[in-house]
């Protein structure tokens, strides 16, 4: 299953590296049960608008690996948060969330990244989460939305949400769950050292 985690300036860190740390643990440690040379169970990659390097919001320069235009189909979109001022604005970003929306199995955001998904029109009619402090900007992004400030993930189905920056975490153990087991997201959380409460 390939995943694939969008960079762009300014994000916040964890909220990319959370998920991309889970699910690249979660293959490692499915692996170790599986015969020597089969496929990994989940391919991460990171999706920018171009090639060149993203600075994160704490300064942390990164290579993308492929770009908004070009990369392989996905099973799970991720869509992080940070400082998403310019990216509200950009239609290209905005189409490419939209149309994961349609053809991916499902699409994530983290922290504020549900900000761009509001934006993008796809949390409309859906529940939804982010980070404590912009719960009041996505209210007033949407105002039909039901934004959950009591959660720290919220799973409509093919969309999504988690609220702030470690919160992501969580959510990303949830969609190991959710895309092969709760015995799988367990392991991995152990293997992480994380603190991990399953949904009920």
């Amino acid at each position: 299953m390939n995943v694939g985690i969008v960079t762009f300036d300014e994000m916040e860190l964890l909220d990319m590296a959370g998920p991309y740390e889970v699910f690249t643990t979660a293959a490692r440690v499915h692996g170790r049960s599986q015969p020597p040379g089969a496929a990994s169970l989940f391919t991460v990659f990171t999706i920018a608008r171009d090639a060149r390097p993203v600075r994160a919001r704490a300064g942390l320069r990164m290579q993308p690996d492929h770009l908004l235009r070009d990369h392989p189909p996905l099973d799970c979109a991720i869509v992080p948060g940070g400082v998403v001022d310019a990216e509200l604005g950009r239609s290209d970003l905005m189409d490419w969330i939209a149309g994961q929306a349609r053809t991916a199995r499902i699409l994530a955001s983290v922290c504020t990244g549900s900000l761009l998904l509001a934006q993008a029109g796809v949390l409309d009619g859906l529940a939804a989460t982010t980070h404590w402090e912009d719960v009041a900007a996505l209210r007033a992004l949407r105002p039909g939305l039901q934004v959950r400030d009591d959660v720290r993930w919220v799973d409509t189905g093919a969309i999504v949400t988690s609220a702030g920056i470690s919160a992501g975490i969580d959510m990303s153990l949830h969609l190991v769950e959710r895309l092969h087991s709760r015995e799988l997201a367990v392991r991995t959380a152990r293997q992480m050292e994380f603190d991990w409460t399953p949904a009920s």
